[in-house]
């Protein structure tokens, strides 16, 4: 799900991430910023996203909901959600908590 929000903030991108309750997230296959936050306990479920520069004034946020690990060796594709109704829930959560800052 993409969400695209006004570059009209004064702090860095991975500040103004962490106050989503996203952390960095640094893997060999991602390029470009992508943060996580998990849903439970464990490594996964988790919320993954992915920020892009839409425009000069704007940020384009991909988000989908990883829900395990990849399951075949040497690939990094895995069960994600990317339209459904918690991921509609998070977008939403998201959008209310940027409108603030």
């Amino acid at each position: 799900m993409k969400i695209f929000i006004k570059k009209s903030f004064k702090e860095n991108i991975p500040n103004l991430i962490r106050h989503l309750g996203y952390h960095e997230n640094r893997s060999r296959f991602s390029q470009g910023l992508n943060f996580v936050r998990t849903v439970s306990r464990g490594f996964y479920p988790r919320f993954h996203l992915y920020i892009n520069q839409a425009t000069e004034e704007e940020l384009e946020l991909n988000l989908h909901l990883d829900q395990k690990k990849s399951s075949y060796p040497g690939t990094h594709a895995h069960a994600g959600d990317y339209d459904t109704e918690v991921v509609k829930e998070e977008a939403e959560r998201i959008k209310n908590i940027l409108e603030r800052l």
